[in-house]
């Protein structure tokens, strides 16, 4: 299962207050392959769902992750962070086995 925090979520929720076109949209949850170490989260709105999607529910928000993601992200909570240079969506993801330098991409 997915979860996100309250804090993410509603960061999630301000974005769509500022955008009425993502109204009624899902998260669409990712592992896409590139990076130096190999796959990299992605997180994006979404009107489609695919038949062979999971579909997931969390502090009121929405996710669809495609079977092959969905492996890779069993147990992984969504955070938002704010800090001093940067702020952004988080993957806690117990499933990587690393990470590069930088943090942006993972390996499992």
């Amino acid at each position: 299962m997915i979860t996100i925090t309250e804090k993410a979520a509603e960061k999630v929720r301000q974005h769509i207050a500022e955008d009425d076109s993502l109204a009624g949209m899902a998260l669409r949850v990712k592992v896409i392959g590139g990076g130096c170490a190999g796959f990299s989260h992605d997180l994006y709105f979404d009107d489609k769902v695919d038949e062979m999607d999971e579909v997931y529910e969390s502090h009121g928000i929405t996710f669809h992750v495609d079977p092959i993601s969905n492996q890779y992200l069993e147990e992984t909570e969504i955070d938002y962070l704010e800090e001093d240079l940067r702020s952004g969506f988080k993957f806690n993801n117990p499933n990587v086995k690393g990470t590069c330098g930088c943090g942006s991409s993972v390996s499992f």
